[in-house]
């Protein structure tokens, strides 16, 4: 596998909690794999369709169980990598805006210390 992508979705009490792209030698793409909260944890779906009957079948499949756990291994660690650079990102977010607030007020109370000792 060369390159794993990851989606995040995010709905309350959601079972559904991404959707993964993986490329294959460079040369082959597989799309919408599905990271869905489980009784036992996570685990990685592949693409399927629903039938007429209301089943679902994959389109696309490992054919072999150590495959799979391959493949499974690198989509769940992509995803916890997008979640802890998610969560990175908004901290830097509320930082920078925290850094901006403060600065501002430290900047206006220097400018009215500096002022009133200029006047007094």
């Amino acid at each position: 596998m060369t390159e794993v992508r990851v989606r995040p979705f995010s709905k309350e009490d959601e079972k559904l909690k991404a959707f993964a792209t993986i490329t294959l030698n460079e040369c082959f793409i597989v799309s919408d794999l599905k990271i869905i909260k489980g009784k036992k944890g996570l685990f990685v779906a592949m693409p399927s369709r629903k039938m007429n009957d209301g089943t679902f079948r994959d389109i696309a499949h490992p054919l072999n169980n150590e495959t799979r756990g391959m493949i499974e291994r690198k989509v769940l660690a992509a995803y916890e990598e997008a979640l802890t650079r998610s969560i990175n990102e908004i901290k830097s977010e509320i930082d920078n805006k925290f850094e901006t607030a403060v600065g501002s007020s430290e900047e206006e109370l220097k400018d009215e210390l500096s002022g009133g000792s200029e006047r007094g």
